[in-house]
């Protein structure tokens, strides 16, 4: 347990963006919260890939896409489901950019 505390800790930030962020936008504020979840997808992706070395970090985007689904239901209507898709192509492009950064770091 202790030695994927970090990856832990991204994929709590990530929850806390999708299930308590919406909880302080108003209703015009949606597109820009939305945004604004895709772009800390992408970095909190980059960074996972970056500094994991556990094996299941590759399915990390598809981790994002699931975690993102409930909160449609919690939050918004059924029509943003297409947004779960969003969200795995965004943590997908991140997480690939991620590895490269960890494959030029890491060289051995």
């Amino acid at each position: 347990m202790r030695k994927i505390w970090k990856e832990i800790a991204i994929l709590l930030i990530q929850l806390f963006m999708f299930y308590i962020f919406p909880l302080f936008a108003g209703p015009t504020d949606i597109m820009e919260m939305v945004f604004l979840i895709l772009v800390s997808t992408f970095i909190l992706a980059i960074i996972f890939a970056s500094i994991s070395k556990e094996k299941w970090k590759y399915i990390y985007p598809i981790i994002i896409s699931i975690l993102f689904i409930p909160s449609v239901f919690i939050y918004y209507n059924s029509s943003a489901l297409i947004h779960a898709v969003w969200y795995l192509a965004d943590s997908g492009i991140g997480f690939l950019i991620g590895l490269i950064i960890y494959k030029i770091t890491n060289k051995e």
